[in-house]
């Protein structure tokens, strides 16, 4: 609890804290505006009624404070939302992971039928040195395609809108959509900023999908389903 010393902490919809010097540092936001499900959407199978959610924890400061009355006329402003001001020794998140995941749910029950960590996260960290650890998750954007089979997701690009900090990746994977267990993956030049999508053309299905960052120029890359060779 000694990393958060000053801050607010509540219940779900704790609101903005006012700037108090260090009493009051902000409050505490999990899940907040740029975690859980927020950015990345979701995707249904029609013929199971599965729903298949990928959600990221990742935790924001939020706080209030009194502008300068020669700039603005409001008595309070919003100056948050702040990430990484929170964390364990060396910059490992302070929450509990898996950081990023995908979630199974049963929509004629609700019932969760499995949850997945979507990538490593920060297994190369040098405190986990020597640990056998599980896949802890990556915390990008990154939205799914489910087709006959297969779940499709990518860590997201790290230059996308309301990506947590550290987050994004440029693995894109295959999990089986009934078990959740990773079947294929590859790594791309840079991580992906859209949904995939498929199409099917002269009997093969391809899997399309965006990738792109600040310093790799955009492009589609297409998978063929079966066999999974490159092509652009």
């Amino acid at each position: 609890m000694q990393r958060l010393e000053g801050y607010q902490l509540g219940p779900l919809y704790l609101p903005p804290a006012l700037l108090d010097g260090e009493r009051f540092r902000g409050a505490v936001q999990v899940p907040s505006a740029i975690g859980a499900t927020a950015w990345n959407g979701a995707a249904l199978d029609p013929e199971t009624q599965i729903l298949y959610v990928p959600s990221v924890t990742a935790l924001l400061v939020i706080d209030l404070y009194q502008p300068d009355p020669n700039r603005s006329d409001f008595r309070y402003r919003h100056g948050g939302p702040r990430s990484g001001h929170i964390q364990l020794e060396g910059g490992l998140p302070i929450t509990k992971p898996p950081w990023g995941r995908i979630t199974a749910i049963d929509m004629n029950t609700g019932e969760h039928l499995w949850v997945a960590a979507n990538g490593d996260g920060p297994k190369d960290h040098p405190l986990l040195a020597g640990l056998d650890l599980p896949a802890l998750g990556q915390t990008g954007r990154a939205s799914p395609l489910v087709t006959k089979t297969l779940l499709f997701l990518g860590e997201g690009s790290p230059d996308m809108i309301a990506v947590p900090e550290g987050g994004g990746g440029p693995m894109f994977r295959a999990f089986d959509k009934a078990t959740g267990d990773v079947v294929w993956e590859t790594e791309l030049p840079a991580g992906v900023t859209s949904a995939p999508m498929t199409y099917e053309h002269e009997g093969k299905q391809y899997i399309v999908v965006a990738f792109g960052d600040r310093t790799t120029k955009p492009e589609f890359i297409a998978f063929v389903l079966g066999d999974l060779s490159v092509g652009r």
